[in-house]
């Protein structure tokens, strides 16, 4: 499902206990390498409070880096998308482990 205003909500606290992850774009769809859309934040917080206890991944694609990951993992999203921040990425290994667990 794709959506983009209001009745998205909706209709996702109609399927909340059908579903087990909520794709987040968090740039235009198109191509690699774009700056990240902070306002995706305010809508994983949104949705990490409709789902209340329920265990729902939030999944976030498009310009997620080392520089956005604490405040991407503070809004409550759980999984990532990450492809150009790990292809261009001088130590790999190194990005991977700040993408998966922040900075701190």
């Amino acid at each position: 499902m794709r959506c983009g205003n209001q009745s998205c909500y909706q209709y996702l606290e109609e399927v909340l206990d059908d579903i087990d992850m909520v794709l987040l774009m968090s740039c235009d769809p198109g191509f690699g390498g774009q700056p990240f859309i902070p306002y995706a934040l305010n809508k994983a917080k949104r949705l990490r409070e409709m789902m209340g206890d329920r265990q729902i991944d939030i999944e976030v694609d498009g310009g997620v880096s080392e520089k956005n990951i604490d405040i991407i993992l503070d809004s409550g999203i759980n999984a990532i998308v990450a492809g150009s921040a790990l292809f261009k990425s001088a130590d790999p290994k190194k990005t991977v482990e700040i993408l998966r667990n922040g900075n701190r």
